[in-house]
């Protein structure tokens, strides 16, 4: 049990660093020293800082799916399920420095391919399943083509990390995420589905906790 804590310990310890300046920067130093443990015990749990970058990116991404399970189980529509989801994207995004992802794309091939198949399937499902259930109640535009929307929101994601496009320090992360998320929807909701999602917003300004 106490191995299982240590390997835990050193995941959470390395994911709050990453997300605070990315990868690159961050050494198995730096994680040792953050947490206050010798680099052989990083060592003993993990081979390398490729393997700790791939296991933290997997760690991350099962809380995320399972995040974004209990979410859509608590929704009572697709449309609440959008609303909650845009206040837990943006407190996700809150501490989040847009450099991450560029780092594990150029530097960390393997946890790469971890994120690709977490945006390519899991976030595509998800969107595609949500849209569809919103066509079906009549809050999402029927004439839209749900597989195209999905990937159109994929890409919109990946946009707002573009240094280049959003510069970190001209633009809040959370507030491009955010602008970006409402602009999508309200591209496919019909008149009834946007006076909802709205309404769902100004319930609680406050982000929504998944029970």
């Amino acid at each position: 049990m106490e191995e299982i804590d240590n390997r835990e310990k050193i995941l959470r310890g390395a994911e709050d660093l990453f997300m605070k300046y990315g990868v690159r920067s961050i050494s198995m130093d730096d994680i040792a020293r953050h947490l206050g443990v010798s680099k052989k015990t990083l060592y003993q749990h993990f081979a390398d800082k490729e393997d700790l970058v791939m296991m933290v990116s997997k760690s991350h991404l099962e809380r995320s799916s399972k995040q974004f399970d209990d979410l859509k189980i608590n929704s009572a529509n697709s449309i609440e399920e959008l609303a909650r989801l845009s206040a837990c994207l943006k407190k996700d995004m809150e501490d989040m420095n847009p450099v991450l992802l560029y780092d594990i794309q150029k530097f960390h091939p393997k946890a790469w391919s971890v994120w690709l198949d977490y945006k390519n399937v899991f976030i595509r499902d998800s969107v595609v399943r949500n849209l569809k259930q919103g066509m079906e109640d009549g809050y999402i535009r029927t004439d839209i083509n749900p597989e195209i929307m999905a990937a159109v929101r994929i890409e919109l994601i990946q946009i707002a990390f573009s240094q280049e496009i959003f510069p970190r320090e001209r633009f809040k992360l959370s507030e491009v995420q955010g602008q970006i998320f409402d602009h999508f929807v309200f591209g496919v909701v019909t008149e009834k589905g946007k006076k909802l999602y709205l309404k769902y917003k100004e319930i609680n300004h406050q982000p929504y906790t998944v029970l």
